[in-house]
């Protein structure tokens, strides 16, 4: 009878310290930019990271780099292609009580090579800010306004 408690605690030690590993994992970044596409391969994209072009919905590792994208098509059946980029996004700005872990393993797949960062008590890491581009819309209306050239009288 005593073994029940015994093995409830072990149990909950395990699902503790694997809850553990999930918040020390970072985060990852998504962004979507247009698929480079080869013209003798039209609606595949090109994984310029493999050398090879890569069917719409399928995903690749970005090897040597920390990544994975997926080639996704575009929502208004243009025919245009997206690659959506994960990735461990920005490094944290320089923190001389912050260091790299020892946990960092870099030829891990993706999200697992992403570089983990062990901190003294009350430090914590501060990322860049990523400027954001505007929507391609308001780049269209932009261009538009030129076009209304002045007539001469």
């Amino acid at each position: 009878m005593k073994l029940v408690p015994i093995l409830l605690l072990v149990a909950a030690i395990v699902f503790a310290a694997e809850e553990k590993k999930e918040e020390e994992r970072p985060k990852t970044f998504r962004r979507l930019i247009p698929a480079d596409v080869l013209r003798d391969f039209p609606g595949m994209c090109f994984a310029s990271t493999r050398c090879a072009t890569i069917e719409p919905t399928k995903s690749w590792d970005l090897t040597p780099f920390c990544g994975r994208s997926t080639c996704v098509p575009a929502d208004d059946n243009s025919g245009r292609l997206f690659e959506l980029v994960e990735d461990c996004g920005p490094l944290p700005k320089a923190n001389p009580k912050c260091k790299l872990s020892d946990k960092t393993n870099k030829t891990a797949s993706f999200p697992d090579c992403c570089p983990i960062f062990e901190c003294e008590e009350g430090a914590k890491l501060e990322y860049p800010e990523i400027p954001t581009l505007p929507p391609p819309t308001e780049i269209v209306e932009t261009e538009k306004t030129p076009e209304e050239a002045p007539t001469k009288a």
